[in-house]
């Protein structure tokens, strides 16, 4: 027969475990140093709020491994601090569904094809389809939307694609120092003598000694 209950013999349903209490004597078995050693960072107060990736000052791990090249705007992928990434799903995966079914990144969570719907999913063409589904992704390959299209289904994106930034090249600057050095190639032509210049004075001499002769 169970005894009777009463306030002598309550028991918890799951047997607890004691707290641990640190500081209050060498008998207890954490005192002194509380569990902490001697001296140390890890030792101080606050020291075990140390920022991920932080390692006691020297340089860290992520600071001394070389980095990828390339460009780290926002549009880069999957290079520089915004990177971004898809989820691949193949076409031969998308047997399961069945036919006619809709396939959206929620179905595919359901049906086990990705993790959750926090990435991008872009839909390849790796497998072959052979059933009619209604597709909408957040992208798709060339391929795939072409095996999708052969099996009568359709194909909706979630999200527009990026259109390539066409750079512009510089129209070179015309040289300033042509039309200079044109002028100073062209001779210099000489200048029209005015019909009503003064003769000059051997002419005049000349033209006075003719003078009395003609008489």
């Amino acid at each position: 027969m169970a005894e009777d209950l009463n306030l002598t013999s309550l028991k918890p349903a799951q047997s607890r475990k004691d707290r641990k209490r640190v500081g209050r004597g060498i008998g207890s078995g954490k005192g002194r140093y509380s569990g902490r050693g001697i001296k140390g960072q890890k030792s101080r107060a606050g020291s075990h709020k140390m920022r991920a990736g932080f390692e006691g000052g020297q340089m860290p791990i992520y600071m001394r491994l070389g980095k990828l090249r390339g460009a780290t705007s926002k549009d880069a992928m999957p290079i520089g601090p915004f990177r971004t990434s898809t989820a691949p799903i193949n076409v031969g995966s998308l047997d399961r569904f069945e036919d006619g079914a809709e396939v959206t990144p929620e179905s595919l969570v359901e049906k086990g094809l990705l993790k959750n719907t926090k990435t991008d999913v872009k839909l390849l063409g790796n497998g072959e389809l052979k059933k009619k589904l209604t597709i909408r992704v957040h992208g798709i390959s060339a391929t795939a939307r072409e095996k999708v299209e052969q099996a009568g289904g359709t194909v909706s994106l979630l999200k527009e694609p990026k259109v390539k930034k066409r750079k512009k090249h510089a129209k070179p600057k015309p040289a300033a120092a042509a039309p200079a050095a044109e002028a100073a190639e062209t001779p210099e032509t000489d200048a029209p003598v005015a019909e009503n210049a003064a003769p000059e004075p051997e002419q005049a001499d000349q033209a006075e000694e003719q003078a009395p002769e003609e008489e």
